[in-house]
């Protein structure tokens, strides 16, 4: 609990050191990869069933072309409400601490999760089947919104100054062991049952299941202590952040100027350069990860089993990728980082999207994994943790999450369905999806251009990087 004192600048107005131990830094990290690797599991696991049965199961009726836009439609109204969830909650776990919220918010994002998995089809119930599906899909999302940046929040603020990017880097895996467990899933299902059973029930299977995971993910967090730099925060008294007014009376009379300065000054710059960081890596994203693997089934035709089993390769070449982006994260810091992986990314667009287009099952894991590695998971790493050091103490958690998901509904939701129709009115040309990841990909490269570094400030300063 932070001091009960008044908030300043002298040793003896400022709150005492909030020590964690080995176990706490631990538990912190299993809580963040865990919750992570829940949301991504939910909504891979959407977004492979959009790819391969939702379109048969929710949207009957129509043309098989219109049928995926639909699908990927409804996928992207998961990110609607992404924002909203993530001012509500993450405003709340300024105020009052991370720990709370973020047990909420896998509470939420769970039970959506487990419920799509009862749903009826639109063959029992008509219309009804996708808008109950749309319903879950935005709980769904109100949850998720302040989720990961929760997470990414919670490790930064509990990892020593010098180990940020391999510690943060956990909430990366945790996407990563998402996504994993929820193509692994599919493609046993896909493997060991026809795929009439698949379609009839199934795909049930993963979203009950998901439940098991989501249970274990509460007690940890249950039993988890609150971010050791939001206790020593000079604004958080008896466990509380302080009113504007009060601290703006308080920094006054203690002369507190970084606290000042924090209050004057407008975040716009930093808010704008981690909007396009984040814009670049979730437009990658929901291309590669969602989209991809219904261009590669749909477009391509290839066999259903192939897109699953892509996604389970590259995901196991991530667990290397992601903590070794972290570690030359810390070592040579995350802008020059971003910098190169960001061009790289640029250079390998068109070379690997060839690969998948060359319809060649070999040729499509290599260019799948190749793209999604650079464009997608080492660009994650590096974000978890870039942008709450970005911000100010103060409002770390509120700007983080409005500010990954705003990018990510304008991103990530619209992506799909831009690429799924344009790739239909271009007759099945992959040149569209080439287009809209370099136009991510610049983004991304752009903002760490014009950035100033940001790697290992201290997170107890209220004012933001840059």
């Amino acid at each position: 609990m932070s001091s009960s004192s008044a908030p300043g600048v002298d040793a003896s107005t400022s709150p005492p050191v909030a020590k964690r131990s080995t176990g706490d830094l631990a538990r912190a990290a299993v809580s963040g990869w865990l919750g992570t690797a829940l949301e991504f599991m939910d909504f891979q696991l959407y977004s492979l069933a959009a790819a391969l049965v939702f379109s048969q199961i929710f949207f009957a009726g129509g043309d098989a072309a219109m049928a995926v836009v639909l699908a990927m439609a409804t996928y992207g109204v998961g990110y609607v409400a992404r924002p909203v969830g993530a001012f509500f909650f993450a405003r709340i776990g300024d105020k009052i601490g991370r720990k709370q919220v973020l047990f909420y918010t896998i509470l939420l994002m769970g039970a959506a999760t487990t419920l799509i998995g009862v749903l009826p089809t639109y063959e029992q119930v008509g219309i009804l089947a996708p808008i109950l599906l749309v319903i879950l899909r935005l709980a769904q999302g109100f949850g998720a919104g302040a989720e990961i940046s929760g997470a990414g929040v919670m490790l930064a603020e509990y990892a020593p100054d010098n180990r940020r990017g391999v510690v943060a880097s956990l909430v990366a895996l945790g996407t990563n062991c998402g996504t994993l467990f929820a193509s692994g899933i599919w493609a046993i299902l896909l493997a060991v049952m026809m795929e009439s059973d698949v379609i009839a029930w199934g795909w049930r299977i993963p979203f009950i299941g998901s439940a098991v995971i989501m249970l274990f993910a509460l007690w940890v967090r249950f039993n988890l202590k609150e971010s050791p730099v939001f206790e020593e925060r000079t604004d958080v008294v008896d466990g509380k952040a302080l009113s504007r007014a009060e601290l703006e009376r308080v920094a006054t009379e203690t002369n507190d100027v970084r606290t000042l300065e924090s209050l004057q000054k407008k975040p716009l710059k930093a808010v704008l350069v981690s909007f396009f960081l984040r814009f670049g890596q979730a437009g990658n994203s929901g291309i590669v990860q969602t989209y991809l693997i219904s261009f590669i089934t749909i477009t391509l035709a290839i066999s259903k089993e192939v897109g699953p089993e892509i996604v389970i390769v590259s995901s196991l070449i991530g667990f290397i990728t992601i903590p070794l982006v972290g570690f030359l994260g810390d070592k040579v810091g995350r802008r020059r980082m971003y910098i190169v992986m960001s061009a790289l990314s640029l250079v390998l667009i068109v070379p690997t999207l060839l690969l998948i287009n060359s319809r060649e099952v070999g040729w499509i894991f290599v260019g799948y994994a190749l793209i999604h590695n650079i464009s997608v998971l080492g660009l994650a790493s590096m974000e978890n943790i870039s942008i709450p050091e970005i911000f100010g103490a103060r409002n770390r958690y509120t700007l983080t999450a409005v500010v990954r998901e705003v990018a990510a509904i304008v991103a990530t939701g619209i992506g799909p369905v831009v690429a799924a129709a344009w790739v239909a009115a271009a007759t099945g040309s992959i040149v569209p999806i080439m287009v809209l990841m370099g136009i991510f990909t610049a983004s991304a490269l752009v903002a760490a251009i014009v950035a100033p570094e940001w790697t290992g400030r201290d997170l107890r300063d209220p004012r933001p990087a840059m």
